[in-house]
């Protein structure tokens, strides 16, 4: 499908940028002087590579992130007192909810009773939670890792022994995790170049990497014609740089191609599994050779797992110098450890399951609704689009069909007052893009607390009376 640039979609326009940055600077203040506690412990954290324990924790807008001090459910308090709404969940990490009764039941029974926290030995949960996932993705092979990044990393190491070639083909701003493939984007001469802000990229990205714009089936056909593609890794909808939907017959063809170019479909449920108990591989009948799911299987103890075919497991056991077992570099000593898997279990027996999903679903059903009222109400040129259980506004419309257009809507100054009025008004929607996930704790109140939020917000932004 040939990128028709007349519907790119136009950065959101701004009635006016001197009264969004006037807002920005009232919420900066407002942030500041309602959290001294949390600025204090950022201030103070001199030990820390930025400040913080993991990097991406400085993300939060208003110049220092909140401090947790309890979280349940879908509740979080900061050191200073305040409760917050959740909806970001820990960026899907905690779809379950806060601490979810049957898992921390089963995470201290592991612990208090049965120990053994990792012993690199098998338990009898590891085998329900490979028939449940089973049953869940229809895959009938499991391996199981303790994040997302490890399963598509262990997975492509598969990808390439079984099809004996080089690269992987990603789409302009996926997500999957840290892996190193995948943080390239189309350079002028279609060849994968780094994506802006890339780390300590180990080699250059086209020695490793096809990249091209999600939605075009016409590039997918002529980067698989250059037969070296050991697997194409994707998300069935974009999820980190807003949600980005296929068009209908899309997955279809990616599937047709993939077979026809004799390369593997790897898909990457770890965000696109709010699509429901299955996600979107069982929602939409998707039929990939590799699946990977990863974060909020384990109602936030660290899981992750993948899933392969027969015939790839056959293909791969037709290596028998491929050392799996101990150097190979498809294991991790605390992967598929007794604590780990325990939570697995539970969470998908008692927490994520299909009734839940439908009452989740339903929510963020009602969360769109509420969001798109606003926008058509005001004029505003934003869209907001949903995925399951997962809703998700962007700065531009129409909606973007490719990962590349909808970072062309990116706006800043924007993106940090949206956030910082919800978080200032008991709200958190999470700090890497705007997107909001139910969970079975969320409320039909909590969806149209948001909705009253958003519509103020988004009113103040449009009106033309004082800033105060």
């Amino acid at each position: 499908m040939a990128h028709d640039t007349s519907s790119d979609p136009t950065v959101a326009a701004v009635p006016s940028r001197d009264r969004l940055v006037a807002l920005l600077d009232r919420e900066r203040a407002a942030y500041a002087a309602a959290r001294p506690r949390s600025r204090a412990l950022f201030d103070a954290a001199d030990h820390l590579f930025g400040r913080v324990p993991m990097t991406w924790m400085a993300k939060w807008s208003g110049g220092f992130p909140l401090y947790l001090d309890t979280a349940r459910g879908n509740r979080i308090r900061d050191v200073d007192g305040h409760t917050y709404v959740d909806f970001a969940l820990g960026d899907t990490g905690a779809m379950a909810g806060h601490s979810p009764a049957a898992t921390v039941a089963a995470v201290r029974r592991q612990l208090e009773e049965l120990g053994g926290v990792t012993t690199m030995l098998p338990t009898a949960d590891a085998e329900w939670v490979g028939a449940e996932l089973s049953r869940r993705f229809g895959l009938p092979l499991w391996s199981f890792t303790l994040t997302a990044t490890d399963a598509n990393r262990w997975a492509i190491r598969l990808a390439r022994l079984a099809t004996g070639r080089p690269k992987i083909l990603v789409f302009s701003y996926c997500y999957h995790g840290s892996v190193d493939e995948i943080f390239a984007v189309p350079g002028a001469d279609g060849r994968a170049v780094s994506r802006p802000g890339n780390v300590g990229e180990p080699v250059p990205l086209d020695l490793t990497t096809r990249v091209v714009e999600f939605n075009d089936a016409e590039a997918l056909e002529r980067a698989l014609a250059h037969g070296d593609v050991a697997a194409v890794l994707m998300e069935p909808a974009l999820t980190n740089i807003g949600i980005v939907l296929p068009e209908p017959g899309y997955l279809d063809r990616v599937r047709e191609l993939c077979t026809a170019a004799g390369t593997l479909l790897m898909i990457d449920e770890t965000h696109t599994f709010s699509a429901g108990p299955g996600g979107a591989t069982a929602a939409w009948g998707l039929r990939p050779d590799v699946l990977v799911i990863g974060k909020s299987i384990g109602g936030g103890i660290p899981s992750g797992a993948y899933g392969i075919t027969d015939e790839l497991a056959d293909r791969v056991g037709a290596h028998p110098d491929a050392d799996l077992v101990d150097v190979g570099g498809v294991g991790g000593t605390l992967a598929g450890n007794a604590l780990s898997v325990a939570a697995m279990r539970a969470t998908l027996e008692n927490v994520l399951t299909d009734a839940a999903f439908g009452h989740m679903v339903d929510l963020a059903t009602r969360f769109t609704a509420g969001v798109r009222t606003t926008i058509d109400r005001t004029g505003v040129a934003w869209s907001v689009q949903q995925l399951g259980a997962r809703s998700e506004y962007r700065f531009a419309a129409p909606a973007p069909r490719t990962g590349t257009e909808s970072a062309n809507g990116a706006d800043d100054d924007l993106d940090e007052y949206v956030h910082l009025f919800m978080v200032n008004r008991g709200i958190l929607i999470t700090p890497f893009h705007n997107m909001a996930l139910m969970c079975p704790d969320t409320t039909v109140a909590d969806v149209d607390r948001h909705t009253d939020v958003f519509a103020a917000c988004v009113d103040e932004l449009v009106g033309d009376g004082p800033v105060g």
